[in-house]
């Protein structure tokens, strides 16, 4: 049976709004094609050998979370991530994940704050937060799909050379409400700004880390079998077309 490792990185810390969801879905998703989730939970403290995972999910957090970890990274966790982004690991990062993975987080009072430096982008916070419902259409490099999602962010994201978008924003602000960009794509790792969790209401972006994975592993990216997502598909149209609308979140 086909095997997928999948690291959840500081699961006790970094759990805004459900997003451990995003580790069922791609269990489920694994077990209903009849291949197996292998999942394990990774916290401050532990010292696992990073290389031997396949895929690697880091959820969202608050800044002084973010903060928390950052003694633990430099205990050479953070050099072990480092790698495994260079040697082509998937990672999903959501939020205060993905500001992580960048160089830097200057907070709205000049103070800056290093992060892991493993892509090249930077964060900066501002004085309002960028919050709601929003929706955004993956690069084809990353599948094409759209997305949609919830965010709530006050740091505004801007990414560096080499460093693709995830996507473009079609209602929201994404990565800082001005350019229009959503995320980041840097070999394979993925960040976004969406919670939610975002897997099980966008099924095919799931698989496109599925695929992406396996690809990676193997050295022949397959073509999943299909699933019937018929009800994750109609509460993913229900949720785009009444972001689209400006009614998302609201009472009618």
């Amino acid at each position: 049976m086909e095997k997928l490792k999948i690291c959840h990185l500081y699961p006790e810390v970094l759990n805004l709004y459900g997003d451990r969801g995003n580790i069922r879905c791609l269990e489920r998703r694994l077990e209903w094609r009849g291949m197996q989730a292998e999942v394990t939970r990774v916290g401050i403290g532990d010292t696992d050998d990073l290389t031997a995972y396949d895929l690697f999910f880091i959820g969202g957090g608050q800044d002084f979370e973010q903060e928390v970890l950052l003694q633990d990274l430099g205990t050479g966790k953070g050099d072990s991530i480092r790698s495994a982004v260079k040697d082509g690991k998937v990672f999903l990062c959501i939020c205060g994940g993905y500001q992580m993975m960048g160089n830097y987080y200057e907070t709205h009072d000049g103070i800056k704050c290093e992060f892991l430096g493993a892509v090249d982008f930077y964060t900066k916070g501002g004085d309002t937060r960028m919050i709601g419902n929003y929706a955004f259409e993956l690069e084809q490099s990353s599948g094409g799909s759209t997305v949609v999602g919830f965010e709530n962010h006050s740091g505004r994201t801007y990414l560096g050379s080499g460093v693709s978008s995830l996507g473009h924003v079609l209602k929201g602000y994404g990565n800082n409400g001005t350019d229009g960009t959503e995320g980041c794509r840097y070999l394979n790792v993925y960040g976004s700004y969406s919670h939610g969790p975002v897997l099980p209401k966008n099924p095919a972006f799931c698989d496109e880390l599925i695929a992406t994975a396996i690809g990676r592993r193997t050295g022949n990216r397959p073509t999943l079998a299909p699933i019937d997502d018929s009800i994750e598909l109609q509460a993913h149209d229900t949720v785009l077309q009444r972001v689209l609308a400006g009614t998302a979140g609201r009472e009618d």
